[in-house]
């Protein structure tokens, strides 16, 4: 059975969007992985599809309903359901390739793409929702969140980008940012492929790419650099 996603959204419309191109949409169109959207006012309890309400307490904008959204939860993956309840959140805790890998290795994820002023906190902790954030910002809505989170995590299936040592090297899969790349011609307005890359020595190679990876991290990610050196002292 294909990993699966299912986005429950005010706007099913936008999918696949960008998740239907290039690898991701070649593997969604192979079976490699499955994707089905629900659209959150189709379990409305009213004629006029009602989904939100004032936040309690006062306060701007509006607050998706923990009723409606609990049904909608329920239909699209019921008790059996094994695979993990994700929110898209700027409160929630930062997207990582760690994560990234965990979601791959399991059967898929139910995504809920809030609106508005957020999400009843009843809901997310009568559904055991798992708060994500891709980053420290706002967006308008959950989708583009959701639609990041799907692309990471699908790229990493069997069968979607290829062979295993295409993503092996890249950022964040050894704890250190990417190397610098080169290609053809040689020489690009005055800039030459350093030529390391061109001697046909493997180790240098190999040498040259973990020294440039380390020193791009130590420069541009601190962060990352510290927790590197925690892991490999």
């Amino acid at each position: 059975m294909s990993w699966r996603a299912s986005v429950i959204t005010l706007f099913p419309e936008l999918f696949p969007g960008p998740l239907g191109a290039s690898v991701i949409g070649r593997g969604l169109d192979n079976g490699a992985w499955a994707l089905d959207t629900h659209n959150l006012r189709d379990f409305a309890q009213d004629r006029h599809r009602t989904v939100d309400d004032t936040p309690a307490g006062g306060g701007a904008g509006m607050v998706l309903k923990p009723d409606i959204l609990a049904d909608a939860i329920d239909f699209a993956a019921p008790t059996d359901d094994e695979r993990p309840r994700i929110v898209m959140s700027p409160r929630g805790m930062p997207l990582t390739q760690q994560r990234v890998r965990e979601l791959a290795q399991g059967p898929g994820a139910l995504i809920i793409c809030g609106r508005f002023e957020g999400i009843d906190q009843r809901v997310i902790e009568a559904r055991n929702l798992q708060e994500i954030s891709i980053g420290d910002y706002v967006l308008a809505g959950g989708e583009v969140a959701a639609m990041v989170l799907l692309e990471a995590v699908v790229r990493l299936l069997p069968g979607v980008l290829g062979a295993a040592e295409s993503h092996a090297d890249e950022s964040f899969e050894d704890g250190l940012l990417e190397y610098p790349q080169y290609t053809r011609p040689q020489s690009f307005e005055g800039l030459e492929i350093p030529s390391v890359l061109t001697s046909g020595d493997h180790g240098r190679v190999a040498k040259w790419r973990r020294e440039q990876a380390e020193a791009l991290t130590r420069t541009r990610r601190p962060d990352l650099w510290a927790a590197f050196g925690k892991e490999n002292p």
